[in-house]
């Protein structure tokens, strides 16, 4: 299976799937340079999941906060707190993709969908969670 048929495979599993905290998601493919897919849960949509596919791996991120919104003066303080934090916070990683901080975990290409539902669900706790601890690191607005 290519990566393209995977990524159609995930977005009609996930879509309208209900993951293990009881939220219900929603997905829509964005086709690009690199197909995504993006996923949507239920009372969280102001922070999807962006998924891609290759050969290896399911990718899944979320968009944390931009190098504009990171207060000068603390900005190596949140990288240390970034890196001390990316063992504690289960299945979730911190990076950083041009000016955009993120949070993401993968998987195999052949985990299951209730693994995917699974990794979903907790991205988006720990994407909660990370936003809620790293919050004095950025400008007030």
């Amino acid at each position: 299976m290519t990566p393209q048929e995977k990524l159609n495979q995930l977005a009609v599993a996930l879509n309208g799937a209900t993951g293990f905290s009881g939220l219900v998601f929603s997905t829509e493919l964005m086709p690009g340079e690199v197909d995504v897919l993006i996923v949507s849960l239920e009372h969280r949509e102001e922070l999807p999941v962006y998924i891609t596919v290759d050969e290896s791996q399911i990718l899944c991120i979320t968009h944390l906060w931009t190098e504009a919104e990171v207060e000068p003066t603390k900005k190596m303080d949140l990288l240390d707190a970034l890196l001390t934090l990316n063992i504690p916070i289960p299945l979730s990683s911190f990076s950083k993709i041009g000016q955009q901080y993120v949070i993401f975990g993968a998987l195999s290409v052949n985990s299951s969908s209730d693994q995917l539902i699974e990794e979903i669900d907790t991205l988006s706790d720990n994407t909660l969670t990370a936003i809620e601890e790293l919050s004095a690191y950025l400008i007030k607005k």
